[in-house]
């Protein structure tokens, strides 16, 4: 059992690792081959010419916007970068958003977008999908500010004619988006144009942090794909997936069948993150893998994949959440078969095992 548990330590945080590194502080979130780490309908979004594509057709007609989300992490304050093409319809990217319901057609989201379309007003604009509506129209620089059930939106400034962005913009052809959100300052750029400029002080409704999630539009049968996706964080990024740390870990405390264990079960040992792998040493490797993880569940979902020691060549399902900046908790079902924890307690005869862990 003690193999078992020192094993099975390394499973829990593997999560952390963080994508490639595209341009210098930038992750890419995006693999260019298949859907890892995204989450949507299979019968809307796939991967076609290393882009990540949404398609709608006249049957079934699509009755709610939808969206691919990105599973591996929420997103706080940061720099998102990435190419976009459309053809016919509307869509967009969100970001610090909600996943609010399942519809028909796959996830609904709400919170901020950057919009963009296949007609010529849109593009570039600030609108908070499934809430304030727009927050800014493009060439403009605004403060949102509350006032009683509707927003303030007052109109401080331009960042730009609205036609001269829009004759930046590529009919049919790719184009580059950028998306800077720190604090409560909310920027878009098209080709490299700034196209809103936002300061949302409704403090009721901000949303400092959420998921990032790609949009297909309710309306004509459309294509739109997506590229080139990463993300830099620039401070404080929300703790709760893979994004959220990357290095070394210990455990301050374990529990197994309901009761907590001696330190000698997992005294010296080390667990390195990094490159969507994880590995743990205690006087030399006892155990390495892989991972997915899906941030929109609740609570927070992993499913581990162990290249060696008791739980190789099967899944680990878990769960996990942030406690703080540099402490984490971890609750998985080690046993073969056993269905994923609902809650971060473990009880006697599951075979769950709880860990906390601490920054090294």
């Amino acid at each position: 059992m003690k193999l078992k548990l020192i094993a099975a330590l390394g499973l829990s945080v593997s999560f952390f690792a963080n994508a490639a590194e595209t341009e210098e502080g930038f992750k890419s979130l995006f693999n260019g081959k298949d859907l890892s780490g995204w989450a949507g309908s299979a019968e809307i979004w796939s991967v076609k010419d290393g882009a990540i594509t949404g398609v709608t057709k006249p049957e079934p007609k699509l009755t709610h916007n939808t969206f691919l989300v990105y599973t591996n992490g929420d997103v706080a304050d940061f720099e998102l970068r990435l190419s976009y093409r459309i053809v016919n319809g509307n869509s967009g990217i969100q970001y610090r958003s909600k996943v609010l319901r399942q519809g028909q057609f796959g996830p609904i989201v709400g919170g901020y977008q950057a919009d963009f379309e296949a007609g010529k007003r849109y593009s570039g604009i600030l609108y908070e999908e499934q809430g304030r509506g727009i927050l800014a129209q493009r060439g403009e620089k605004t403060v949102v500010r509350a006032e009683g059930d509707k927003p303030k939106i007052e109109v401080v400034g331009s960042v730009g004619d609205s036609d001269a962005i829009q004759a930046a913009i590529k009919n049919e052809d790719w184009n580059d988006y950028v998306v800077i959100a720190k604090g409560n300052h909310l920027q878009h750029f098209i080709n490299g144009k700034l196209t809103v400029d936002v300061t949302d002080e409704d403090a009721a409704k901000t949303a400092k942090s959420g998921v990032l999630a790609l949009q297909v539009h309710v309306g004509p049968p459309m294509t739109v794909q997506f590229k080139d996706i990463r993300i830099k964080t620039l401070s404080g990024s929300a703790q709760s997936g893979a994004a959220a740390a990357d290095g070394t870990w210990e455990v301050a405390s374990m529990e197994a069948n309901g009761e907590a264990l001696s330190s000698d079960t997992y005294e010296g040992l080390k667990l390195t993150v990094t490159g969507g792998q994880y590995s743990v040493d205690k006087d030399g490797e006892i155990d390495r893998g892989t991972f997915t993880v899906d941030a929109t569940k609740s609570p927070k979902q992993m499913d581990i994949r162990p290249e060696m020691g008791p739980g190789a060549g099967r899944t680990v399902l878990a769960i996990y959440e942030f406690t703080s900046k540099d402490a984490m908790r971890v609750c998985y079902a080690f046993e073969e078969g056993a269905a994923r924890p609902g809650d971060f307690k473990t009880r006697p005869g599951t075979g769950d095992i709880l860990i906390q862990y601490k920054r090294k």
